[in-house]
């Protein structure tokens, strides 16, 4: 269906009090496959780049590549997409201008350092040791680590929190959306998935319960949507880096990685629970003009 043939039936679905058709469906299965494919093209063409996995992994662009072409088949309301304005599911009073406040900011971005606080007591509770890397260990600076890590989490977040989450919330509920997002994550993270069992559910939990936090701390955002998950998936992939083992292919710190990014979840989805009496809706950034 042509781009403006669509945003038509999203504003007359949107007057008719209903969640409108807006071919999510083909959206976000061109966006996973070209994801998951741009990926492993991205992680073959690592070794001939010479750019060590430890300082950026090429896989991660993936996800960018695929809203390049999502832009490309439907450029119509792609910057809607990004903003998170599309018409959502739940419905409430319109909400334009939505800024993340300043505490709840601080609590999204202190979230990571939770993980990893609770990542390093169940390190030390279950082997007696708590394994932390020096960024003297590694063979590079440490300001090139830092902004490589920001850069390669901003090419995963511009997909799955940018582009896919605003997606799935035209016909999901925030949690709902948040985990099928969470899931498609963790199933991209294939090498993680050829572990043995216990280190696959451990990994999965812990992708579902970060965006579950992702998806519920960025609902109705507008502003600096990208650098706050781009900033929260640095900060983890720096605790994991320097403080914990959950980089290694051993199963017990995975699993209690998983326990802790579901702990960190609990009090977000507990605090989305106590406001959800008066749901606000994710309004399209065109609603205000004709129809």
């Amino acid at each position: 269906m042509p781009d403006h043939k669509q945003d038509q039936d999203q504003d007359q679905g949107q007057g008719q009090g209903r969640a409108p058709r807006n071919g999510w469906a083909p959206q976000t299965g061109v966006f996973l496959a070209v994801a998951f494919l741009a990926a492993g093209l991205c992680g073959a063409l690592q070794p001939a780049t010479g750019i060590p996995p430890q300082v950026l992994q090429l896989t991660q662009f993936g996800p960018a590549l695929a809203v390049a072409a999502a832009a490309l088949l439907w450029p119509g309301r792609i910057r809607d997409r990004l903003t998170g304005t599309l018409p959502a599911r739940s419905k409430g009073p319109a909400d334009h201008e939505a800024r993340l406040p300043s505490g709840n900011r601080a609590a999204l971005l202190l979230t990571p350092a939770l993980m990893t606080a609770l990542s390093a007591g169940g390190a030390l509770l279950t082997s007696g040791s708590l394994p932390v890397t020096s960024p003297q260990a590694f063979a590079h600076p440490l300001t090139l680590l830092v902004t490589a890590q920001l850069i390669g989490a901003c090419a995963e977040e511009i997909g799955w929190r940018c582009y896919l989450q605003p997606l799935l919330r035209t016909r999901f509920g925030p949690i709902t959306a948040s985990v099928l997002v969470g899931t498609a994550w963790g199933l991209w993270h294939v090498p993680a998935l050829t572990q043995e069992p216990a280190y696959a559910a451990g990994f999965l939990t812990a992708t579902i319960a970060m965006s579950v936090i992702l998806g519920l701390a960025l609902e109705h955002v507008r502003s600096n949507r990208l650098l706050l998950a781009g900033g929260f998936h640095t900060l983890v992939n720096l605790g994991m880096l320097f403080v914990t083992d959950e980089t290694s292919p051993a199963t017990a710190p995975m699993a209690v990685f998983g326990a802790a990014c579901l702990a960190a979840a609990l009090p977000w989805i507990a605090s989305a629970r106590r406001t959800a009496t008066t749901p606000v809706r994710i309004t399209a950034a065109t609603a205000d003009g004709p129809r």
